[in-house]
Parts: structure tokens; sequence; C-alpha cells
């Protein structure tokens, strides 16, 4: 294999831990305070909202029906708007970020369901507020939790963006595409593959040990 082409794989490697650690970073952000808001404004919980709750829930609903492929096109106007182009790394960014928020929220949601409710009970008796409650007790109790949903998230963040390589977004999707399917070199296709699996499996080594640190069950 030449160098030029080990050079190209390099590229398509870090192109894709970018497109996969920013957009990670962005639906975590922005995500986790959404699964949050999902939880705490149930009815009859510590800031129940069931009117809210309901247009939150019907928001991350849609947002989680939509195809991811079909989404990519779909908001072509609005990566353009932010980004300023609808092809490459920049622009894969956007619907994986959008795609990845509500899977983040019901994750998160599934989580902090998984407390006690007499812990919750406990800290109201003692006057907590509930922004107190949640940091204090639905957050930590959560957290094993939290980093296991974050986890699969990346995960499936890097099968989306190999995925965005078929319409233009660059990393080893593009990579995969273009020279090994379009060119029918099996040995790139295989070695994007292998990239592939290598960070999927690294990133829920690292999950899993998180968790291990983390969860207090």
């Amino acid at each position: 294999m030449s160098s030029a082409m080990l050079d190209l794989i390099l590229k398509a490697t870090l192109d894709t831990l970018y497109m996969v650690g920013v957009s990670s970073l962005i639906s975590a952000l922005l995500g986790v305070p959404l699964g949050v808001m999902l939880y705490v404004t149930r009815p009859r919980q510590i800031l129940a909202q069931p009117a809210l709750n309901r247009v939150l829930g019907v928001v991350t609903n849609i947002g989680r029906s939509v195809p991811f492929i079909i989404l990519m096109v779909a908001i072509i106007p609005f990566t353009r708007m932010i980004v300023g182009t609808s092809i490459g790394t920049n622009a894969a960014i956007v619907p994986l970020t959008i795609a990845a928020i509500p899977f983040v929220a019901r994750l998160v949601e599934g989580a902090l369901n998984e407390i006690s409710p007499g812990l919750i009970e406990a800290a109201q008796s003692m006057g907590a507020t509930p922004l107190q409650i949640i940091t204090k007790v639905l957050l930590p109790e959560a957290l094993g939790g939290i980093i296991t949903g974050l986890t699969i998230t990346v995960v499936t963040l890097v099968s989306y963006s190999a995925m965005a390589g078929a319409v233009g977004g660059g990393g080893l999707g593009d990579l995969g595409i273009r020279y090994g399917y379009n060119r029918f070199d099996p040995t790139v296709m295989l070695i994007t593959v292998a990239i592939l699996v290598v960070m999927v499996q690294g990133f829920q080594s690292l999950g899993d040990h998180l968790v291990r640190r983390t969860d207090h069950k």
C-alpha cells in the first residue's frame, strides 16, 4: 500500500474521531439537561409540568424517529446556514448532533428512572430545593447509567459518521466508499472496517471502565 493511501487512511481516521468527538460533546451538553427535564417535569415529580413534559416528549420522539440518512438530507439548508456548506466533516457534525441529542435525552431519562423514589423523598424531607435534588441526588446516583448511555451514543455516532460518508460527510465512511467500493479495492474497505471496529471497542472499553469507577450500585 502506497504512502499516499496511508496518509488518506490516517486523515480519514482523524476526521472520523473529530466528527464523533465534537458531536458527542455537544449532544451530551444538550441531551443530558433535556433528559433531566423529561424526568423532573413528569406528573408527581419535583418540577411537575405535565404540559411541558408532553411537548418535550413529542419533540424528543420526533427527533428519534427520523432515520439518520433522511435527517442528513432533510436539514441540508439548516446545515448550510450553520457551517456554510453541506459537505465535509464540519457539515456532518450538524446532523450527527441533532440525531444524538434526543437519543441521549431518552437514555438519561431511563437512567434516572432507576433511582429509588425514597432517595428523592428523603431529600425533600430535609428541605432540599429541586436544583439541589437534581445536582446532589439525581445526577450522582444516576451517573453510572448516564455514562453507559453516553457510551452507547458515542458508539452509535461512529456508525452514523460512517454513514455520513455516503453523502460527502468525509471520514472513514467516505474513504471506504470512494476507494474501497467505487474503485473495487477490498483492502481499503477491510482496513476502514477494521479501524471502525477498533474505535467502537476502544470507546466501549473506556465507557465500561468509567462506569465501574462511578456506579454507586
